[in-house]
């Protein structure tokens, strides 16, 4: 617990899982692109950076929790980026969801400076990551992982190792694929019901009686009942995650239509500004394809 951790990107996820290595009582550095989001972190006994290079110089480990590879690259290699300080005996972690090809990428261009590099993404949303249950997707070089298992568990309930640097990314990928095909399918079942003259309430109370009933299904039908959808991951979020699907099936030559079908539909979604809701609000696209023509 001597280690000295930095973390970058406070976001939904991000200040919840930093929220949770300061409660833990490592020493911890903090810094956010936007302005204004570290009070509560700062309440934690956490200092702010002025800079990812402060931050990154003065850090054991570097954590990277940000949108994908753009903020990546602005935080490692633009103006006072982090990669200036990472060097021998230090570890850069990101935890941020991007293709396995750009984890390859990066481990790539970090390797010159010998900092180790690990990729973690994480399959859990807003309350798991408040809660410290997510489940951490490590890929990279096993000992290392090892090492960093009592501090990654701080913010998750597991760490599954992967296998090498990308294959954490690849099951992030693998993982989105599925939970955001279920939210759609049980959104396009929900709605399809609802024209046939079911209740929701009699179709749900169906589905959670038998063996369809998951976490997923209970977590998300409220927001679907009471058509309000706070984003504890929002839509536009998993839509790029579709596309780094698609992109990553193209390089395997993997085969993956309803990945293609589900990114068509999140695009559709986001451009009715719909983005920043929950990615639960898919079933608004569904509603209004459903309704009749005038």
């Amino acid at each position: 617990m001597n280690e000295k951790v930095g973390f970058m990107g406070l976001g939904i996820m991000g200040s919840a899982m930093a929220a949770n290595i300061a409660r833990a009582g490592y020493p911890l550095l903090v810094f956010n692109r936007s302005p204004g989001k570290t009070a509560n972190l700062i309440a934690l006994g956490a200092q702010e950076a002025a800079t990812p290079k402060a931050l990154a110089t003065a850090s054991d480990i570097t954590f990277a929790m940000v949108t994908g590879p753009e903020a990546l690259e602005e935080l490692l290699w633009g103006a006072d980026g982090a990669a200036e300080a990472l060097g021998p005996g230090k570890t850069f972690i990101n935890m941020s969801s991007v293709t396995p090809r750009f984890s390859e990428e990066l481990a790539s261009r970090l390797a010159p400076t010998g900092t180790a590099f690990i990729d973690a993404p994480v399959s859990g949303t807003k309350k798991p990551a408040q809660e410290g249950t997510l489940i951490i997707l490590a890929g990279g070089p096993q000992e290392t992982v090892d090492r960093l298992i009592p501090l990654l568990q701080t913010m998750g309930k597991k760490v599954v190792y992967c296998g090498e640097v990308g294959q954490g990314s690849m099951m992030k990928m693998a993982i989105n694929l599925l939970l955001g095909s279920m939210m759609e399918a049980l959104a396009e079942m929900l709605n399809f019901g609802k024209m046939g003259g079911l209740s929701m309430d009699t179709v749900l109370d169906v589905i959670f009686s038998g063996p369809l009933n998951c976490g997923l299904f209970q977590m998300k039908a409220p927001l679907i009942r009471e058509q309000d959808f706070p984003a504890s991951f929002p839509l536009k979020h998993m839509t790029k995650d579709f596309q780094f699907v698609v992109d990553t099936a193209y390089d395997l030559g993997a085969p993956v239509p309803t990945a293609h079908m589900m990114l068509h539909l999140f695009r559709l979604a986001v451009g009715k500004h719909w983005g920043d809701l929950d990615f639960a609000a898919i079933w608004k696209l569904l509603e209004q394809l459903g309704k009749p023509q005038t």
